[in-house]
Order: C-alpha cells, then structure tokens, then sequence
C-alpha cells in the first residue's frame, strides 16, 4: 500500500486502467493513510471510507471505457455539493446539510468519481489559514504547528499529507494557490467560466473559481481535463471548447516571454520568499525564456478593491441562511427574531465580519463611494493586465508573501490576515488563470511560485509551471 501513495495520480490511473492495480486497493490506501494521520493534520470534515470503497468497487467492476483518471481517490473541499454527502461549508449554520445533487465539477469527473471525503476550509471560503472553520483548525502536514492555509486549507494538507493523490479547492481571492504555496504542492486557478460553479455554494460570485490542487503539475493538467468544460446549469460557464491539457506539457519555455511582476516583489515579501522567485526566474531565464519585468501599476488597489466587492457578494449570497429553508433553524418567538438568533449562532466571527462590511458597501448613500468605486479599480487592474500580456506572454510573482506561519498567528490580526492574498488577488478580479508551483525552501518550509496568463491560456501555464518544476529541484514529499 504505502508504495501506492508515493505514485502520482497520472501514474496511479495509469496502473487501474491497465488493471495493474485495482481502484480498491487505491481507494484501501487512502483511507488507512487517513485513518494514520488525521488525528494529528484533521484535513477533513467529514471522511466518507464505505463510500470510498463502494465507488472503487464500481470502478473495478466496469470492463473498459476507463477516463484517464478514473479510480484515483480524490478530496473534495466542503463548499462543493455533494449528493447524500454532507456540506457544511466549515459553517455550523450547514453542520447536517445533504444535498440533493452533485456540484457540475465532480459530474463533469465523471460517475466514477472515488470520494475520500470532504475537507476541511474556512468557513464560508473566507480566510487564509482554515483557523476559521467551525470544525477546528487543520494543521500543515510540513509543521503541524502551523497553517496550511486558506480556504482550501483542508484540500491541501490532505494532498500534501497523501490522503489521497488530488483534490478539488476554490478560489476567490487566492485559495486554491496559497495553500499550494504553503503545503508545497501545486494550485491552479483556472480562467473564470472555466470550470463550472454549478452546485459550488456561493462565496462572491463574480470571483469564485474551482480549481486543482495537486502533487505536481502533470496532475494539475489531468484533473483540470477532468472537471473543466460548458455548463448549461451555470450562466458564467464559458462556451469555449476544452483543449488536450497534457499535450503540450513538456514544451519547455524557450522563445517565452516572462515578466516578473515589480510590483509584487518588493515590501512585504519576505526576503526568503523573493530570493527564491528570483532563483526561478534566472533559472527560466537559462532554460531559454526572455525575462524581463513587468508592472502592475494599479497593484496596490487589488487588496483594498477585493475587500469591498467581495465583501458586498458575501451579504447578498449569504442572506439565503435565514432558518427558514435549509440549514440551522433556532427556534424563537416570532420569524425576526428566529432569523436573528439563527444567524447570531450559525455564522462565525469572520462571516459575521464580511457581511457587516458587505451590507455596508451596498447601504444607500455608500453604494458608489465604496462598491461602485471598487468596481472602477477592478477595471484598471484589468486594464493593466491587458497591458502587461501585450508585453509579455506570462507573469511571475511570489504566490504568497510569507511562508506558513504558526496556528493563531495572525487569527486576531484581520488586516495581517488578509495580506496574505495580496499577490493571488489580482488575478481573481481580472478573471485569469494563474497557478502555484513549488519553487524550493525558505526556512525549512516551501515557497509558492505564481505564474499568471492571459484569459484560457492553460495550456501555455501549465506548460511554464512544467518547466518551473524542473528547474526547482523541488520534489513531492509526502508529509508527515
């Protein structure tokens, strides 16, 4: 079994689809890997092992017709439905809801979907250290005195920990790759309408983005294969057909043009984090690529601009937990003061934050000064990407600022908090895709590297990370 766990998930589908291994003995792995070190990381909320193994049973029992990634246990974060699965959002307000259907992105996958369970995140997709979640902190299998961090927290401990060989995250603002970053696996934002948010519980609508979290970037391009495409169910999925993501992978990045982004390389950024992303871009440089650097000149109003918009959709998206339709109801005299109580107890200190300031943005009289002023930044930013992508064919930054910082760190801190994001947030509010590769160790701990390209140019991002990867020296380790 525990040879099993070192193959990636391309190899380990690979082995089902020959019948050199079974999805059963996959699926056996993971959940004695789970039951071996959840107790210590806690990347789940809720673990689902018959299911897993009844699912692998399935796969084992089809005669062909394999996808290519059939069999291999996947974690699927906790804000994607899940049919006669629980989701809780890491909310107490959804601590017993099951779902009538499936979220599109695990349809997409395929029936022959094999769930370890749903992991754990903040609740509500709102942090970047998944100390937020009603569930309890999940802890970096790297240090588990530390964060994985946010809000696919759960999604990434549990592949950095071998609990599976990939997950599913989503990110709003950057939280499929900071936790990437911080647990040193890969993390891939697609283009948003890329993959559908059909059944994906809303967070901030205009932002929001299912994404791989996986062990290197040849499964990023599997799974990204797996669950993108057109989705009738969701009005923002994009009618643009689906390219081969694996064909043009070991492409390399001769004749690329690379910028590296000044504006994210300066204060704030730890030195370790810059000196390694420096590294990457000479070692790119080599490798045959034109770098050269890049502005974002409108760069320093991503984070404030985020912090009103998402915020605003936060109020109205959440404003569906009342008591009266799903979820928890506390009983009370009278409907208002049901829904008052229902909310006080259901929603944690950092939701309660977010829809305060959101329903503020959007009050009468503030709407234009903060929301409609946001929204002005969001087309600047954009504008500037367009720019910069008229200069050059990819952007490369830090993923994160900082690498994994101690459990309660920052956890009172809310503006420390959310600098966190301050170099993935960017990309969310102009709707591009960006991944996180690992570019090597600053303190013993990894560094996320960022690569970010125009609108559907996966291909062209995968094939640079693949190259990232390379040249990094840095490998896989299953942790702890």
């Amino acid at each position: 079994m525990a040879g099993l766990l070192e193959l990636t998930a391309y190899e380990l589908a690979q082995k089902i689809r020959s019948r050199e291994v079974s999805a059963q003995e996959a699926a056996e792995a993971a959940n004695e890997r789970v039951e071996a070190v959840e107790p210590e990381v806690k990347a789940f909320i809720t673990t689902t092992p018959e299911l897993t193994l009844a699912r692998a049973a399935e796969v084992d029992a089809r005669n062909g017709n394999l996808k290519p990634w059939d069999g291999v246990p996947l974690a699927v974060k906790d804000v994607l439905s899940t049919r006669g699965v629980r989701t809780t959002c890491g909310s107490r307000i959804l601590e017993n809801f099951e779902p009538l259907y499936d979220a599109s992105a695990l349809v997409n996958f395929g029936e022959n979907l094999v769930m370890v369970g749903k992991a754990n995140m903040d609740e509500f997709a709102m942090g970047s250290s998944t100390e937020n979640s009603a569930y309890g902190p999940t802890r970096n299998p790297w240090d588990l005195s530390r964060v994985p961090g946010g809000s696919s927290g759960g999604s990434a401990a549990a592949v950095a920990a071998g609990e599976g060989w990939w997950a599913l995250g989503t990110d709003t603002g950057g939280s499929v790759r900071q936790p990437a970053a911080l647990c040193g696996i890969v993390g891939l934002k697609p283009t948003y309408g890329r993959v559908s948010r059909h059944g994906l519980v809303a967070f901030a609508s205009s932002l929001d983005q299912v994404g791989p979290m996986t062990r290197d970037v040849r499964d990023a391009a599997l799974l990204l294969q797996a669950v993108a495409g057109h989705d009738p169910h969701d009005s923002t999925s994009a009618n643009v057909e689906v390219p081969d993501y694996l064909s043009e992978l070991e492409g390399g990045v001769s004749g690329l043009r690379i910028g590296l982004v000044g504006e994210m390389m300066g204060e704030g950024i730890d030195p370790g984090v810059r000196e390694v992303v420096e590294r990457i871009a000479g070692e790119l440089e080599e490798a045959g690529a034109s770098v050269g650097e890049a502005h974002l000149p409108h760069q320093e109003y991503a984070l404030p601009a985020y912090y009103i918009i998402a915020p605003a959709e936060v109020s109205s998206n959440l404003a569906r937990f009342d008591g009266v339709r799903y979820g928890l109801r506390v009983p009370a005299e009278g409907v208002h003061e049901m829904y008052r109580r229902t909310r006080e107890e259901g929603f944690g200190d950092e939701a309660k934050r977010r829809i305060m300031l959101g329903t503020y943005a959007l009050s009468t009289g503030y709407y234009e000064a903060y929301y409609g002023q946001a929204q002005k930044v969001r087309t600047k930013i954009i504008e500037d990407f367009r720019s910069a992508f008229s200069q050059f064919d990819l952007l490369l930054s830090p993923t994160a600022p900082t690498v994994a910082f101690e459990v309660g760190a920052k956890v009172d801190d809310p503006l420390a908090m959310y600098y966190q994001d301050v170099c993935s947030i960017p990309a969310n509010l102009a709707g591009i895709p960006a991944i996180s590769v690992p570019g090597g160790l600053s303190e013993g701990l990894p560094v996320g590297v960022q690569l970010m390209g125009d609108h559907f140019t996966e291909p062209l991002i995968l094939r640079a990370a693949r190259a990232v990867e390379e040249v990094s020296g840095f490998e896989y380790e299953m942790k702890p």
